[in-house]
Parts: C-alpha cells; structure tokens; sequence
C-alpha cells in the first residue's frame, strides 16, 4: 500500500488552499497518510528560507497575488491580512498531533478547519476554544485540545529535525514511500500521476 508523509504548518496558507485533495488523491491509490505539523518558521531559518515578513518586497508582493489567484481558481473564501496571523501555531500542532493518535475522526477535514479558521475566518488558533471547535467539527473529542501536551511538544519537535533530515523546505510538503517529494498544493496533480505510476 503507497504511503505519504504529509508536512504542513497550521498557520500555512497553501495548506489551507490545498483543501482535501491530497485525501482524495490518496483514496484513489488506496493509499495512507500521516500528517506531521512542524514548526515552518524554524524550518525556513535552517533550510535557507525566509519567513514572509522578511521577504524582498518583490517575493511579498507575488505572494500576495498568488495567494488570491489561487484561492479564486479554488473557490475557496480567502482574507490576504488575516487578523489573526502570525499567531502560536504550537497550541493547534499539539492538538493535531492528539487527534491524530487517538483517532476517531477526519485528520484531513481537521486541517482543513483549522487553516480556514485562520485564512478565512478570522479566527485566532493559538485560542483554546476555535481549537476545541476544529476538533468538533472533523468529529474528535474538543478535550484533545488539552490532552496530551507534552508528547505533541515533543512530536512537533521530532517532525521539524525529521523535515529537514527529509529535505523538506516549505509547506505543505508530500513525500511519498518511494522518495518522492512535492512542495506546494500545485504540485498535488504531480502527486496523483506519480502514485498511478505516470511520472
């Protein structure tokens, strides 16, 4: 059975504009994902990235284009200036990593909520209470929210030293068990056409 490794941040917007397709790439191929929230912030400093605030004005100003452009060729709801951004993204990490371990709900529509509620509906995931919502809705226990702190601190430790062993420099970043690496929601096509074995 094909597998992928999915590296994302919370606070991504690309993961937010990802959606649910590499789900529904996944079930195609009868294939399995972990989800693995790092830190993109540290990652960007130890893979030669530059977080987003200290971008030349060139890269900041197409960042913000393609973010709307992507997000209208989605039909996906999208503020550029969230309030609520940057924000904690370890609180909402911590959670995932919780719901992913006790499983029960829908891993892929829990990163879904939890990047909407940042890029489309004002909302703060370092708060306890969005984060409990997020959980509800993906149809896990909103408790997780406050369980198990000390192993997701440690397992979102581990994924970003596991990112960078991986060569990962973005996100959202899909590995698959053959090796093969794609960065960015765009290159989900390329995901699904290596998984039928076309690429």
């Amino acid at each position: 059975m094909a597998h992928i490794d999915l590296f994302f941040s919370t606070l991504s917007p690309y993961a937010y504009l990802a959606g649910n397709r590499a789900e529904e790439i996944a079930a195609k191929h009868g294939a399995t994902i972990t989800y693995k929230p790092f830190d993109i912030v540290t990652l960007f400093g130890r893979t030669g990235g530059t977080p987003p605030k200290d971008r030349h004005p060139n890269r900041i100003e197409y960042r913000a284009q393609d973010l709307v452009r992507q997000a209208k060729k989605l039909g996906l709801p999208f503020n550029l200036k969230p309030a609520h951004w940057p924000t904690n993204a370890a609180p909402s990490s911590y959670a995932f990593i919780a719901a992913q371990d006790a499983g029960g709900g829908d891993l892929g529509q829990l990163m879904c909520s939890i990047t909407r509620a940042v890029w489309a509906e004002e909302k703060d995931i370092a708060e306890d209470n969005v984060i409990r919502a997020c959980l509800e809705s993906a149809g896990f226990d909103a408790s997780l929210a406050d369980s198990g702190l000390l192993k997701g601190a440690e397992t979102y430790a581990a994924n970003l030293e596991e990112a960078v062993e991986r060569g990962v420099f973005g996100a959202p970043f899909y590995i698959t068990d053959q090796d093969q690496r794609f960065w960015g929601q765009d290159r989900l096509d390329d995901l699904d056409a290596t998984l039928a074995g076309v690429l």
